[in-house]
């Protein structure tokens, strides 16, 4: 399995000449969308919208999805992570804010998540005692692909040290592996997750006013149009 790959198009202000190939993970009917991404969806600054899309993969392997949203410089902010809106809906969401006035994107990621499939798989077979060691060995690997993702730090040793639980045989199975799904891990897993497979959707565009955008209106007026028959011109 390959992972996405993105090829270009001159076409697309939008991504900067740069389009998206779909993946393994296709990423479909993605809203807030006007014209199906021809006119931009708008907000103010400091109004928080719900972006949802359709995100599903092959098979029964855990996915996890997020919005990117970039300012009028190109700059991406922190990603947002989804959350799937119903169980087995497919449809996620997310809500993001944006911060200054101009022209902003945003768009939708998704990617296979490997640490959570073990950990499904995990839960079962460990109590159950099939396959134990592989298992064990299994989620180490992952946990240390994961860990160098993670910021150096207390967080990255988090990781670290559920690596080494999962690899100490003088304690038991099930203790090892409670050690790697602790809440400690989740929080740091939660937010530097493993990624494989990574394929994301077109950028829509968000045109960003001020607030008083909101309740404001602009009209012209034209003096001479007020007169009367006596007085015709205002």
């Amino acid at each position: 399995m390959e992972p996405q790959s993105t090829q270009r198009d001159a076409n697309n202000p939008v991504t900067g000449g740069v389009r998206p190939v779909t993946g393994r993970i296709p990423i479909v009917d993605v809203r807030p969308a006007v014209d199906g991404g021809r006119h931009p969806a708008k907000a103010v600054v400091g109004e928080t919208f719900q972006v949802t899309a359709t995100v599903f993969g092959e098979g029964h392997g855990a996915i996890g999805a997020d919005v990117v949203l970039r300012d009028p410089e190109g700059h991406p902010g922190p990603w947002t992570p989804m959350r799937e809106l119903e169980p087995g809906s497919d449809r996620w969401g997310a809500e993001v804010t944006p911060t200054s006035t101009g022209t902003w994107t945003y768009a939708v990621e998704a990617w296979a998540d490997p640490v959570t499939t073990w950990r499904r798989h995990a839960q079962i077979k460990v109590p159950s005692r099939i396959d134990v060691a592989l298992v064990l060995e299994e989620g180490a690997d992952l946990y240390e692909r994961a860990a160098a993702g993670v910021p150096e730090g207390p967080r990255r040793e988090t990781v670290r040290a559920a690596v080494r639980a999962l690899r100490d045989e003088s304690r038991p199975p099930v203790a090892r592996l409670a050690a790697a799904l602790s809440p400690e891990v989740d929080e740091v897993l939660g937010r530097f997750p493993l990624r494989e497979l990574v394929t994301s959707s077109d950028a829509l565009p968000l045109l960003v006013e001020r607030e008083r955008a909101l309740f404001g209106s602009w009209y012209e007026f034209f003096p001479r149009s007020e007169g009367t028959v006596e007085r015709p011109h205002g």
